[in-house]
This record gives structure tokens, C-alpha cells and sequence, in this order.
């Protein structure tokens, strides 16, 4: 038995990083997932490995600043699952790295975009598909960067990740008594593409009280806490999975 049977689950970014690792342990602990992200091969080869362990998977590819791929992820839960449940709203990027008068505004806007719109995107049409069913819980990839600390260039991607703590507060308070849950994931660093070289990944472990950044996983697990039922009456916040950057900073 696992702890999201019979449940549903959209996850975007899903083809490597913390989505990746969620796509394999939201699967192994009973969830049909439907699977997004820009690139097809990688995406594939992640629902190819779900399906040799026997899990249930779909795939939608798509760019998550564009609404009809919100749409199409909705619909394929709906139809080729029966409906929704959760939706771990991950997919984002670095943008631009640099101070911020040195930004364009096309760059401040494509890092809001895939980080911070996406998120409503995929929420307003999440919501009445988890309504349909009595409720759902929506996850949030957040950040320790623009909540806990800010990092020299890196004001886009710190302003849109704060902004989804605001988002997760409207929603909390829009839907919280029709069994709607909202909730910000505040990984800290994290062993992914998007850390860098070695020498940025020693960097940033030296951040965090445990002087080492996360495996994919450990975030992972923590996205399945605020997903299933053990976080039944967790809602509007934000869990800091960040090493301890929040303590010692």
C-alpha cells in the first residue's frame, strides 16, 4: 500500500531534478502521474523507467508559460485517469544572472514567466478539476533564495520565487474550506542541472548549517509530505527544505 494510492498527480519539470525524483516517488507510493516538461526524449525516458516498476504514467509536452499546456495536463489526468489530486507545480529556471539594473526587461519578464505565471496557469485550471473531486493539494517549488536570503544576480529569480508565497496565501484563502491545499516548497541547494559546476555546488553547500546541498530526493520526499495525507492540515505554508539556510544565515 502505498500512501498516494489511488490518487492523481500532475508534476511539471518532471524530466530531470527534484521532478524527476518526485515522478519516481509519487509512482512507487501508488500515484498515476502525469508527467510535463520542454523536452520529449528525456520526459520519455522518465515514464519509460515509471512503467518498468509498474507504475502508471502519462506524458503531456509542453512549456508551462503557455496555458494550453496547462490545459492539455488537466485534461489527460482527467481523461486518462479519471480526475486530479495533486499538482506539484516545480518547473522554473535560473533566468538571467545579473545585477539588476543590468537586466532587460524581456529577461526579468521570461524568468517571472516560467517561474511565477506558470504557477498560476497551472492553479486556475488544477483547482476545479481537484474540486470535482472533493479537493486536492497543490505544491509549489519556491526557494530559500528571495525568501530566507537574496543572492548577487539573482533578483529576478528571488522576486518570483517570493511571489509564489503569495499566490499559495490567495489560494489558501479563496479555497481552503472547499478541501483545497496550497503550499510552498523551499528547497535549499540542490544537485541538479541548475547548480552549477563543482565549484558552485561547494559554494553553495557552504550556505546551509549541514555544509552540503541536497540530493534530488530529499526534496522529493518532502514534496510528498505536503502532497498526501500526512500533511492533511498543512495549508498556506511554506516548508523550508534548505539545509538549515534559513538558521544561519
Amino acid at each position: 500500500m502505498g500512501i498516494l494510492d489511488n490518487k492523481v498527480a500532475i508534476i511539471t519539470g518532471a524530466s530531470s531534478g527534484i521532478g524527476r525524483a518526485a515522478a519516481f516517488l509519487f509512482a512507487a507510493e501508488g500515484a498515476a502521474v502525469v508527467l510535463n516538461a520542454r523536452g520529449s526524449e528525456a520526459l520519455e525516458a522518465v515514464a519509460d523507467g515509471i512503467k518498468a516498476k509498474g507504475g502508471k504514467v502519462s506524458l503531456i509536452v509542453g512549456d508551462v508559460g503557455d496555458p494550453t499546456c496547462h490545459e492539455a495536463l488537466v485534461t489527460e489526468a482527467v481523461s486518462a485517469f479519471g480526475g486530479l489530486d495533486i499538482a506539484f507545480n516545480n518547473a522554473g529556471t535560473v533566468g538571467a544572472v545579473k545585477p539588476l539594473a543590468e537586466l532587460t526587461p524581456a529577461e526579468w519578464q521570461a524568468t517571472l514567466t516560467t517561474n511565477l505565471t506558470s504557477a498560476f496557469l497551472g492553479s486556475r485550471v488544477q483547482i476545479p478539476a481537484m474540486l470535482a473531486r472533493g479537493g486536492g493539494s497543490l505544491v509549489f517549488t519556491s526557494s530559500f533564495v528571495g525568501t530566507s536570503v537574496g543572492l548577487p544576480g539573482m533578483a529576478a529569480y528571488g522576486a518570483s520565487k517570493a511571489g509564489l508565497m503569495g499566490l499559495v496565501k490567495g489560494i489558501t484563502a479563496d479555497y481552503g474550506a472547499r478541501g483545497i491545499r496550497a503550499n510552498a516548497l523551499l528547497p535549499g541547494g540542490t544537485d541538479t542541472g541548475m547548480a552549477g559546476d563543482q565549484a558552485q555546488k561547494d559554494w553553495a553547500a557552504g550556505l546551509h548549517a549541514m555544509k552540503r546541498i541536497a540530493e534530488p530526493k530529499e526534496i522529493a520526499q518532502a514534496a510528498l509530505f505536503l502532497a498526501g495525507p500526512q500533511s492533511s492540515f498543512v495549508t498556506g505554508s511554506a516548508l523550508y527544505a534548505d539545509g538549515g539556510t534559513a538558521a544561519v544565515k
